[in-house]
């Protein structure tokens, strides 16, 4: 589903990513983890659209994302579900609107989104705040409501960018408890994060990076590894 063929991006003289090549299935739940600065958010951007690679290759079901233009990359960044740390909510919007944002921008209509967004606010144990304001929410409950918000459009990939990064332990394992709820039901999840204790709780691939390269790969029980 995702492929990444020997994919290169500099900054400048600053190589943030050094011949990446990996392979994800549809429906896999995927790791990426490494250190801060080891390149997983600029993978996560290169999925997006945001950058394009300096070389190399990245398909997605059969589409060269970095040959996507114009009104084709936004049709396709519908595709993309994204869940980032800094919740990245509207103050001046409740819950409610905030979720339901993404399925105005697609022209649906108002009883299809009410059912959608009250569906997708039971599963993240939101429904009783959906007329809150973000200020008024904690914050682990500011990621659920990311988090509904992402899923409210039935991606068929859930990308999320250090989606626990301030949350406590007990509230990290929530979230992730919820993101395996909904890879379970077929969406290709990839979580950037470098929680090792978090990582070591879940079964789950996990891509390692470092200084921008790939130093392991491991799919079902088997390593791939590099020297850093």
């Amino acid at each position: 589903m995702i492929t990444f063929e020997k994919v290169n991006k500099k900054f400048g003289e600053i190589s943030a990513l050094d011949e990446i090549s990996f392979v994800i299935d549809k429906g896999e739940f995927v790791f990426l983890t490494g250190p801060s600065g080891a390149g997983k958010t600029t993978i996560i951007k290169l999925l997006l659209g945001e950058y394009l690679p300096t070389s190399g290759e990245i398909i997605v079901d059969s589409e060269k994302i970095h040959k996507i233009s114009g009104r084709k990359l936004y049709l396709w960044r519908r595709k993309i579900g994204v869940v980032f740390q800094d919740y990245k909510l509207f103050e001046d919007r409740t819950i409610w609107e905030n979720v339901s944002l993404p399925l105005e921008f697609q022209g649906i209509s108002f009883p299809e989104i009410k059912q959608k967004v009250e569906g997708v606010l039971e599963i993240v144990g939101l429904k009783e705040r959906a007329d809150l304001f973000p200020a008024q929410l904690a914050g682990g409950e500011l990621q659920r409501v990311s988090l509904a918000r992402a899923i409210v459009i039935q991606p068929d990939i859930l990308l999320a960018d250090e989606p626990t990064g301030n949350l406590d332990p007990a509230t990290t394992k929530e979230m992730f408890n919820l993101l395996k709820e909904i890879n379970e039901k077929g969406t290709t999840i990839l979580a950037a994060t470098h929680n090792k204790d978090l990582v070591d709780c879940f079964k789950a691939r996990v891509i390692e990076l470092k200084n921008g390269k790939l130093i392991r790969d491991e799919k079902e029980g088997k390593y791939y590894v590099k020297n850093s």
